[in-house]
C-alpha cells in the first residue's frame, strides 16, 4: 500500500472545526490504496478535548508525535487567563477587547510569522527528514491553518524529492481576520512571502471553496488549483435514535465569532416573538463557543429568555442535535472574503436533512452548495422581510421535509471526497492520469 505523511496540527483528542477534515479522509484513504501517517504534536494547544474522535481513528493508521512550544503561556499572563485556560482562534471572546488582547493581536500578527506554531517548523523538519528516510513515504499532505505546517512540508518535501500537497482548508493572507492582525508593513511583508514560497513549491494546492481557489491562483498565477470541499459522513447519522421536538428549535453549531453576528435574524426573531404563539415554542439554541458581541445583540432584541447556550457538545453527539432542530442557522462571515467563506458544518447540516438557513452574500460559494443541493434558503445581510418569511414559513411547516435528493449531496460525501483525494494522489506518481485536474 502507498503512504503518504499528513503533517497536521489539530489531532485528536484534540476537538473543534480542525480536526474532522483529515480525520474522516484518514478513515477512507485506506479503502483507496493509500496508508496514512499523521505527523502531529504531543502536547498542542487544542481548542477543545474531543475523547469521542477517538474512535473515529482508522485502526491501522499510525501517529508520529513529538514535542512542541508554544508561546501561550505569555499570552495568558499578557491577557490576565489562567494557564489551565483553552485558548480559542477566530477572535471568540467573552468581553470587550483590553489594551492587553490589543498587544498580544499585535505580538502574534508580526513576531509569530506565520503563527503561533512557528517554533515547532524547524525541530520538525529535522525530525522529519530523519525519520522519512529510514521511513519513506511517497507523497506528503500539510493542511492549514496553522501555516506552520505547510512551512514545515516546504522544508522537508522539496529537498527529499517527494510530491507534496499543501491543503488550504482557509487562506492565508485572504482569511477572514488578517485585517484585524495589526499588521506592520514589515510582518505584511513577510506573511507575503512565506505564502508565496509555499505556493510555489507544492507540487499541488488544494482549497476548500471556487472562490478561494480563484484567490489562490491571483496570488500564485498557478492554473492548477484544485477543489476538494469538506463534506459530512452518513456513518455519523445511521445510528441515531429520532427524537421530536414540540419547540421551535433553531439551532447552530460551532464556533460564532463577532463576524458570523447574523442582526438581521435576531431583528426578524424580534418581530415574530410579538405573536405568542410563536414566543411559546421558540428556542435559540447555540452550541458552541459564542462572542459576547452575539450574547449582548440577543439581549438588546429581548431574546434571551429563549437561548438555550451549550458550550461543548462531543461530536459523536453533534448529529443528534442536528436531526432534533428545527431550523440550522449558518451565519457566513461578514467580512470581505465572505463570498469564499463555506463552513465545514454546512455539510453536516446537509447530513442531517434538516433545512438550513443561511445568513451571508447570496452569490457566495455557500450559496451555491445550499441552491443546487436544495437543502434550504439564504438571504442577505440585511434582508429582513425575508429572513422573517423562512423562519415563519419553517415554523410553520416543521413536518414536511427538504425538497432535494440523496444523490444531490451524496457528492460531498466523506467517501466520494477521500477519492476524489485518492485520484490526486495517484496522479502524483503518474503523471499522465488526466483525473486530478
Amino acid at each position: 500500500m502507498k503512504k503518504v505523511l499528513i503533517i497536521s496540527y489539530y489531532w485528536p483528542p484534540a476537538g473543534g472545526g480542525g480536526v474532522q477534515r483529515w480525520l474522516k479522509m484518514s478513515k477512507y484513504l485506506p479503502e483507496n490504496g493509500w496508508q496514512p501517517i499523521i505527523y502531529t504534536p504531543s502536547n498542542g494547544e487544542a481548542p477543545v478535548i474531543d475523547e469521542s474522535l477517538l474512535a473515529e481513528i482508522h485502526p491501522d493508521l499510525k501517529t508520529v508525535r513529538t514535542k512542541i512550544w508554544e508561546p501561550y503561556s505569555f499570552y495568558k499572563l499578557l491577557t490576565g487567563r489562567k494557564r489551565s485556560e483553552r485558548v480559542y482562534s477566530g477572535f471568540i471572546s467573552s468581553k470587550k477587547e483590553s489594551f492587553a488582547q490589543k498587544l498580544s493581536v499585535f505580538i502574534r500578527g508580526n513576531f509569530f510569522i506565520p503563527d503561533a506554531r512557528k517554533f515547532w517548523i524547524r525541530p520538525s523538519i529535522r525530525f522529519l527528514k530523519k525519520y522519512l528516510r529510514e521511513n519513506p513515504v511517497d507523497a506528503i499532505i500539510s493542511t492549514g491553518p496553522p501555516h506552520s505546517m505547510h512551512r514545515i512540508a516546504l522544508g522537508v518535501a522539496p529537498p527529499l524529492g517527494i510530491p507534496w500537497i499543501a491543503d488550504f482548508r482557509d487562506p492565508w493572507t485572504r482569511i477572514d481576520f488578517y485585517d484585524q492582525l495589526r499588521l506592520t508593513k514589515w510582518g505584511d511583508r513577510r506573511h507575503r512571502r512565506m505564502e508565496a514560497e509555499v505556493l510555489r513549491d507544492a507540487t499541488k494546492i488544494v482549497t476548500v471553496s471556487p472562490s478561494w481557489a480563484s484567490d489562490f491562483k491571483d496570488i500564485s498565477g498557478r492554473n492548477d488549483i484544485k477543489i476538494i470541499t469538506n463534506g459530512y459522513d452518513p456513518a455519523d447519522f445511521g445510528q441515531i435514535e429520532q427524537r421530536t421536538e414540540d419547540r421551535f428549535v433553531l439551532c447552530h453549531v460551532g464556533s460564532m465569532n463577532k463576524d458570523r453576528n447574523p442582526y438581521v435574524l435576531w431583528d426578524a426573531l424580534a418581530e415574530l416573538i410579538k405573536d405568542h404563539g410563536f414566543a411559546s415554542k421558540l428556542c435559540i439554541q447555540l452550541i458552541g463557543q459564542v462572542d459576547h458581541s452575539i450574547l449582548e445583540s440577543l439581549d438588546s432584541k429581548g431574546l434571551t429568555p429563549y437561548l438555550e447556550h451549550i458550550p461543548f457538545v462531543a461530536h459523536s453527539e453533534v448529529p443528534a442535535y442536528l436531526q432534533a432542530a428545527s431550523l440550522l442557522l449558518l451565519p457566513v462571515n461578514d467580512t470581505p472574503n465572505s463570498m469564499g467563506v463555506v463552513p465545514g458544518k454546512l455539510f453536516e447540516y446537509m447530513g442531517s436533512g434538516k433545512p438550513i438557513l443561511a445568513i451571508g452574500p447570496e452569490k457566495g460559494d455557500t450559496a451555491a452548495f445550499i441552491r443546487e443541493s436544495g437543502s434550504g434558503s439564504v438571504i442577505g445581510y440585511s434582508d429582513l422581510d425575508r429572513a422573517i418569511e423562512v423562519v415563519k414559513r419553517t415554523c410553520e411547516n416543521r413536518s414536511e421535509g427538504l425538497d432535494h435528493q440523496q444523490g444531490s449531496i451524496s457528492r460531498f460525501s466523506r467517501k466520494q471526497l477521500a477519492q476524489q483525494y485518492t485520484q490526486l494522489l495517484d496522479s502524483l506518481l503518474n503523471p499522465t492520469l488526466k483525473n486530478h485536474g
